[in-house]
């Protein structure tokens, strides 16, 4: 995640995928997320449920303040660059830890890796019956 850093202030950040420009969103962050990730933050800033099935990036705006408000999902071969555009110091941050601070002007590039995670379960689990059973949906 991109985040601003300033209270009550939002944060430009220019998008490019694959190289070619897309937009500048005005927003309080940008998130980029997994469908692993995708019911953790980004699913509160309203971005859809991914099933972890995809190989993709879900790129989710942080209370924009424009027109374009919309998660984004891209297929997990795109390369996203953000550019931090603007005066105002960004925070980025990977599962609410903050790993670096970027100044007007710096990029950062995302990309899916290639290496899929692997996950220790110890009982079969079926995400749209864990995702039931979460959300306390019933049945239909």
């Amino acid at each position: 995640m991109v985040e601003k850093r300033e209270a009550g202030h939002t944060v430009r950040l220019g998008v490019d995928i694959d190289k070619a420009p897309f937009t500048t969103y005005a927003a309080d962050g940008l998130i980029l997320a997994t469908p692993t990730g995708s019911t953790a933050y980004s699913m509160s800033a309203r971005g859809p449920i991914l099933s972890p099935q995809l190989r993709a990036i879900l790129m989710t705006p942080v209370s924009p303040h424009m027109l374009f408000d919309r998660s984004m999902v891209l297929d997990a071969r795109e390369l996203v660059r953000i550019e931090i555009l603007g005066h105002r110091h960004v925070n980025v941050a990977t599962d609410g830890d903050l790993v670096h601070t970027l100044k007007p002007g710096d990029v950062i590039e995302v990309r899916a890796a290639q290496e899929v995670a692997r996950f220790v379960r110890f009982e079969e689990q079926r995400f749209h019956q864990v995702l039931k059973t979460k959300f306390g949906l019933s049945d239909r």
